[in-house]
């Protein structure tokens, strides 16, 4: 259904608005010049003996008519408006209706009422009725005596948090945050293998507490997660502790509030813990990647919860997204398998080397001391530690490459065996001198607060690279 669109005058109007009422008496006037409709918005009874008023119970023709004030005045010629003006302005109601002496006895002005198709929820509802947008995905209808909260934990919905119910007005919402068509598939989820449109992310993204602002970057961490070389389906099948952990660069982190300092890793930060949960709750409620099921961890992470944090870039250090080939001043996400995190706490080197020598030590433990080249690494440096670097003339390149040098280790002290412990790498690099991580395997971001010589590395899959998982950066678009 449309709006009759007919020449001649439309008047927009709701009897509980006083300007609305003070310009009723006027109307019987504009509707003998020649054809009149008159929308009421709250009853019937409002200039009801004039045949062309019509009781908007819908709000449709006022939706459709952009109706922003009432009373509105809109003069329609060949089908299409020429002019319009809201309220009550003696001079311009005068012009449009072509009456010189209409409204002889009235004030000059007076302001009008806001429409209702603006009140509160009224506005989406309507959109949602009327408009282009249409959510395609089924709605599941709960009983007024059912809580909404307890029915999402019943049908599975939840990662064991509550979750906001999905209303259609909220999803809605929430597909303002992105410029991409609702129905469009962004990929194929696995496990189940189903195809994921921008309508089901939204619709997690709610569910999860994010903000519309929050959604191009979601949708670049489910594309970057998607990504062949991520290998996703795999992360979600295995029995080891990983999941995907998000890092964000570029002027998107700080426009929407993401945290880089202080507990940068942990809670409280709205948009950090939300971006990460609903890429959960899309890998759970999309994919089918639920634990207990196709999800045979055996003892998890925290980060399935969530795990999105963006990388302080006030430094002169280059941040990783522009080490991964994105544009300076561009916005992008880094999705990577990640575990939990482990401390590395070094308060009395206050030289780059010393530092360096420490970092290197800590990350023989990823995966186990006996193993190399299995799972990558994120080295986390605080501020108060990348300082020790930066005044040295350091920069994230070459600290990398020293911690790479540092890294090398005489394969007979790895080999399965050695050292009383059976855990260790075959026995062909015995005579060799063996890396901890493959190459491009360790990466270095900064975070964090400056309350202490304190940084973090967030140990990877042990199964990364070709066969495996690898870091995906993808850049966020609106």
């Amino acid at each position: 259904m449309t709006t009759p669109t007919p020449d001649g005058l439309i008047v927009v109007a709701k009897a509980d608005c006083p300007t609305c009422r003070l310009i009723e008496p006027l109307l019987a006037k504009l509707a003998d010049t020649g054809p009149l409709r008159v929308y009421v918005q709250d009853t019937s009874q409002y200039a009801e003996s004039l045949p062309g008023t019509v009781y908007d119970q819908t709000l449709e023709h006022s939706w459709r008519l952009e109706t922003e004030f009432v009373p509105t005045l809109i003069r329609i010629e060949q089908g299409q408006e020429v002019a319009r003006t809201y309220g009550w302005d003696k001079a311009e109601w005068r012009t449009i209706s072509g009456l010189d002496e209409l409204g002889e006895d009235l004030p000059a002005m007076r302001p009008g009422c806001g429409s209702k198709t603006l009140e509160p929820g009224i506005a989406e509802r309507l959109e949602l009725a009327f408009g282009r947008v249409q959510l395609k995905s089924r709605e599941i209808d709960v009983s007024a005596e059912e809580d909404t909260i307890e029915a999402c934990y019943a049908r599975g919905w939840s990662d064991g948090l509550p979750v906001v119910p999905p209303t259609p007005v909220r999803v809605l919402r929430m597909l303002k945050g992105t410029q991409r068509d609702p129905q469009e598939i962004v990929g194929i989820m696995p496990p189940d293998l189903v195809p994921c449109t921008v309508e089901k992310i939204a619709i997690n993204a709610v569910m999860a507490g994010c903000k519309p602002e929050y959604m191009p970057v979601l949708l670049a961490a489910l594309e970057a997660a998607l990504d062949d070389d991520f290998g996703l389906h795999g992360l979600i099948c295995t029995t080891m502790f990983g999941s995907p952990m998000i890092m964000v660069n570029g002027p998107i982190a700080k426009a929407i509030g993401m945290n880089s300092g202080n507990n940068a890793l942990g809670q409280g930060n709205r948009a950090n813990a939300t971006i990460g949960r609903a890429l959960q709750l899309i890998i759970r409620n999309v994919g089918g990647g639920r634990p207990g099921e196709i999800d045979r961890a055996t003892l998890g992470n925290p980060g399935k919860y969530t795990f999105c944090f963006a990388e302080a870039e006030d430094s002169d250090w280059l941040p990783l997204a522009q080490q991964r080939g994105i544009p300076a001043g561009r916005s992008a996400v880094t999705v990577f398998p990640g575990e939990g995190v482990q401390g590395i706490i070094d308060q009395k080197s206050r030289d780059p080397e010393s530092l360096a020598r420490s970092m290197a030590e800590s990350l023989r433990a990823v995966d186990n001391v006996k193993l190399a080249m299995a799972g990558d690494a994120v080295l986390v440096v605080a501020p108060d530690h990348a300082r020790i670097f930066i005044e040295a003339g350091w920069s994230k390149q070459r600290l990398r490459e020293r911690l790479e040098e540092l890294l090398l280790a005489p394969g007979e002290r790895l080999v399965a065996g050695a050292g009383g412990i059976a855990e260790g790498i075959p026995e062909k690099f015995k005579d060799k001198q063996v890396p901890k991580f493959r190459p491009g395997g360790l990466l270095i971001v900064r975070a964090g607060g400056t309350a202490g010589l304190f940084s973090a590395i967030i140990a990877g899959w042990a199964a990364s690279g070709p066969v495996g998982s690898s870091p995906v950066t993808r850049e966020v678009n609106l």
